[in-house]
């Protein structure tokens, strides 16, 4: 049984689990140069027990009910994935994260499944609030969020420190603008 959504008619988002860690490892060594820039965890991936490790820690936060990974996949391959990277009930908060292969770019595949993952933060999990962070420099991130109905709501000067200081940009969507949302 495959638990997955479509978001077109040759992708989808589903679990992205440690079961999967080798087909996990072969997709972050083929698009390591590309993310390696906004993905902190890409230089931690670099074998098959890392890989799992990684995911496992996902499986974890998802039985605790505080966080959630998903793959997206193009013709039966793995692209790019999402994350609830913190997931809050009691504040009604959550984190959206996600990442895509440069030969995935372009397709509106991360916009299409953040559509997904927020509707269920809001319409399912009746959070109050996602937001989405990127570096200042990350301008593919920022169009999204952007595309998405967000909100940028400021910048925090020097807070994100990898291959160098940068400045991240703060987005976000409450559950009023859902109801208003774009994509509906």
């Amino acid at each position: 049984m495959r638990f997955a959504v479509q978001l077109t008619e040759s992708a989808e988002l589903r679990p992205l689990e440690p079961w999967q860690a080798a087909e996990f490892l072969a997709h972050v060594d083929k698009a390591r140069d590309a993310l390696a820039p906004y993905a902190p965890w890409v230089e931690v991936v670099t074998d098959l027990e890392k890989a799992r490790n990684y995911l496992s820690r996902y499986a974890h936060r998802q039985a605790a009910d505080e966080g959630r990974m998903y793959g997206i996949w193009l013709d039966g391959e793995l692209v790019g994935g999402m994350q609830f990277r913190g997931f809050d009930t009691d504040l009604g908060i959550t984190e959206l994260g996600a990442w895509v292969a440069p030969e995935a770019e372009g397709r509106g595949l991360v916009t299409r499944a953040a559509q997904r993952m927020i509707d269920w933060a809001f319409g399912v999990r009746g959070l109050n609030r996602v937001e989405w962070r990127c570096t200042a420099d990350n301008a593919r991130s920022a169009a999204t969020a952007k595309r998405l109905g967000m909100v940028h709501e400021g910048t925090l000067r020097q807070a994100f420190v990898h291959h160098g200081v940068h400045d991240v940009q703060v987005w976000a969507m409450t559950r009023t603008d859902w109801e208003q949302r774009p994509w509906r």
